[in-house]
């Protein structure tokens, strides 16, 4: 025995370095065993041809490392995998990092940054991810600004047959791989954390996907997954808190095209466009076969949202438990048929839950409290012609039961409009409102029975004043001193078989922080997406006119962590009511008279270490400088407006078939036109042309124009700008050296459907 183990323990150690050897990555690495990653920090760039556009092969992926084979494990020893781009351009990243395909792969401890995509996945069964940060890629800047939003700035997930939405880039894109886990990952600073199509059967929780300019986690014909426990807030764009609140189709879970049977629980999905954005899909609207169904959307936060805390549209579904407060709409579920939405807390919406065109839908036990209106249902009169699934479905208003509700100062708790069969019973209970019922349309056989209604004397007649509550004879009417004993008891109820939701064992609270600033107007935008408040940041507040003077007063709102700030340079500031102060604190400029660029710039020193904006490092003591910067001159335009029947070359206002249709004058050339935008001017095919001369001061300036479809601009005489072409809402920009008088030129056409025009000056970079 004594002699066989001399002879072994020679071979173990022999062997055992083969078995797992340790490996430095290098451009063209193919790792086809398993291995241990050498720590350090790796600089290298991924081959150009590594291109993401509308549409991809991906059988032509050239990464810079190939993880492939089956039954592999590698652990990345968190070594730092980046890109030599600039870090502070990152709608600049391109290229892949690292290319998966093979069957049950273990990746761990991988840390890559940089590039357009960081990890593809591609038939890759059984494929783990663990404990991996893929933050700081591909994000686009946003032109969208205080006032006004920018469509370049719109989102589209609806068609991914063709890869397409690897043009938006990603932290992790898997595709056709089944019974994947993805676990205690982090992505930040991107367009996109996960993105998944084709994949089924898999596990993804405990990750931290937050404060990306587009997805958290976006599913594409993928079913029968658990997403569950993850940190997915403020996933976010196309959001000025008191301006607009357009989300530009981000949001924090995405569910596409015939995704079904999956299980979203547990999750914190605030601050995020749509907190919940669930479509079933094209084929679903060309044939009106299928859709997203039977999904269980269970025990989340989907508060405060731009437009939907939870969106379900087309499809069969469970929305249950959740919290969803201060949205637009708590819950939109356009189109829904034999649809459950059950024991929900929606609180602070425009509307509570909004269903049009809904059939067999059961809205019980939820707790509406303070919104504008409960529940609204309500069918159009007339569906669009190009839709096959208005040709095949049903899609009228009916037979939805509203039963054992809780309604607590709801302005508006019902709108019922032009639906049929709709049941409002089972004890639920109203207080505190203004108008129980509104119908704008009537309904056929709207039943009222055995409801709870607590209000005045005057609403007691407003509510029998209605004739389609007037026929209802078994409403229990009290007065205000005689209010409900216990009003959230419709919430302690039995939520049914819950088998298939069970968290898991491991699950981490996936709750926002007890210390974590909530509400929209903390929804804090810039070029590059979110504010995650790791750092100082300026926030515009008010903008007030100085009474009996020139120039205004602006509310400045500076966040970030605890430390010191002070101002160290301005421009075109008359006033400061302070110059320093500590974190977080509301100061007061005053602009100079006739100011038209204001800038104050600070330094900041804390003692903890923290994130810059594009995820450099800064040291406790280190100084970091950030600022506050706006541009408010205004260019008077004139924009002449024709209409045409083929495309002229430029100039168009002397271009055969180009007819004058009318003129205005606008001192801002921000236009967005559905219809006609002006009496006597097509709807479709027309042109513009926008004219301005100015006076500036001199500088470095940066031109942005917005078009949809072609356009072109030119600054003296000279040819700047040139997108002659039919396209989607985009964003051309040159900077230039301006000083004294210009003249700028903008034409502009529309071949049809939507289309938008805009310019804005900016200081250059």
């Amino acid at each position: 025995m004594k002699l066989l183990s001399l002879i072994f323990i020679p071979l173990l150690v022999h062997f055992l370095p083969a078995q797992t050897p340790e490996l430095p990555l290098r451009q063209g690495l193919v790792i086809t065993q398993s291995c241990r990653i050498k720590p350090g920090a790796y600089l290298l760039d991924a081959p150009v041809a590594a291109l993401f556009t509308d549409t991809v092969n991906t059988a032509a992926l050239k990464p810079i490392i190939t993880i492939q084979g089956d039954n592999i494990s590698v652990d990345f020893a968190n070594a730092d995998l980046r890109s030599s781009a600039d870090i502070k351009r990152p709608d600049q990243f391109a290229g892949l990092a690292i290319l998966v395909r093979g069957k049950n792969i273990s990746l761990k401890n991988l840390q890559v940054h940089g590039y357009k995509v960081a990890l593809f996945a591609e038939d890759a069964d059984g494929l783990k991810i663990e404990n991996s940060n893929f933050s700081y890629n591909y994000r686009p800047r946003l032109y969208s600004l205080r006032e006004h939003e920018n469509f370049a700035d719109w989102l589209s997930y609806h068609h991914n047959e063709r890869d397409e939405w690897l043009r938006y880039g990603a932290g992790i894109y898997l595709k056709n791989c089944d019974s994947v886990l993805v676990k205690a990952c982090r992505i930040t600073g991107n367009q996109n954390a996960l993105l998944m199509t084709g994949c089924n059967g898999g596990l993804v929780y405990n990750n931290i996907f937050q404060f990306n300019s587009g997805l958290g986690i976006g599913l594409y014909r993928s079913s029968h997954n658990r997403v569950m426990h993850n940190r997915l807030d403020w996933n976010v764009r196309g959001y000025s808190h008191g301006f607009y609140q357009r989300g530009q189709d981000s949001a924090a879970l995405l569910c596409y095209e015939q995704s079904s049977n999956n299980l979203f629980a547990f999750n914190s999905c605030t601050h995020s466009g749509d907190g919940f954005f669930l479509w079933a899909g094209q084929h679903t609207m060309d044939t009106g076969e299928g859709g997203c169904n039977d999904n269980i959307i269970f025990g989340n936060d989907f508060s405060h949202a731009p437009t939907n805390g939870v969106e379900v549209t087309f499809s069969r579904n469970r929305v249950q438990g959740n919290l969803i407060r201060e949205c637009t709409y708590g819950i939109w579920g356009g189109y829904s048929y034999e649809s459950v939405f059950m024991g929900n807390y929606i609180a602070e919406c425009k509307t509570g839950l909004a269903i049009e065109h809904g059939q067999n839908d059961t809205i019980r036990q939820n707790y509406f409290e303070g919104d504008s209106t409960g529940i609204q249902l309500w069918a159009r009169p007339t569906q669009p012609a190009d839709w096959v699934y208005a040709q095949k479905r049903d899609t009228r208003s009916r037979d939805g039961l509203i039963d054992r509700n809780v309604f607590m100062r709801v302005r508006k708790p019902l709108k019922i409009s032009a639906s049929k069969n709709i049941s409002v019973n089972g004890e639920n209970l109203f207080t505190g409102f203004q108008t129980l019922l509104e119908t704008a349309e009537p309904n056929e056989n709207l039943r009222f029975l055995r409801n709870d209604i607590y209000g005045s004397t005057a609403q007691v007649e407003s509510v029998w004043a209605h004739p389609e509550l007037a026929a209802s004879r078994s409403i229990n009417f009290s007065h205000p001193e005689k209010q409900p004993q216990n009003p959230y008891a419709p919430l302690d109820i039995p939520y049914g078989d819950l088998s298939e939701i069970d968290s898991l064992p491991d699950g981490e609270f996936s709750g926002l922080p007890t210390d974590q600033l909530r509400g929209r107007q903390y929804i804090l935008m810039n070029e590059w997406g979110p504010y995650d408040f790791q750092r100082p940041q300026v926030a515009l507040g008010d903008i007030s006119p100085v009474i009996g003077g020139e120039g205004a007063y602006y509310v400045l709102k500076i966040y970030g962590p605890p430390g010191q700030w002070r101002i160290t340079d301005q421009k075109g500031i008359a006033t400061v009511d302070q110059s320093s102060g500590t974190m977080p604190a509301f100061i007061t400029v005053k602009s100079a008279p006739g100011a038209e660029h204001i800038r104050v710039a600070f330094e900041y020193k804390g003692e903890q270490a923290f994130a810059g904006t594009f995820g450099e490092i800064y040291t406790g003591g280190q100084p970091y400088r950030f600022d506050f910067e706006r541009f408010e001159k205004k260019l008077n335009w004139n924009v002449q407006f024709f209409n045409y029947d083929s495309l002229p070359p430029s100039p168009l206002a002397e271009g055969p078939g180009m007819r004058f249709a009318a003129e205005k004058s606008v001192n801002d050339l921000q236009f967005a036109w559905w219809d006609s935008p002006a009496p006597g001017v097509n709807t479709d095919r027309f042109a513009t042309v926008s004219t301005s001369t100015f006076n500036i001061a001199p500088g470095r300036y940066r031109l942005e124009l917005s078009s949809d479809d072609g356009a072109r601009l030119y600054l003296d005489g000279k040819r700047l700008i040139d997108h002659w072409t039919v396209h989607e809402p985009a964003v051309d920009e040159v900077e230039v050296d301006l000083g004294g008088q210009h003249t700028l030129r903008i034409e502009h056409f529309d071949a049809g459907g939507f289309s938008t025009l805009g310019l804005r000056i900016r200081a250059g970079r």
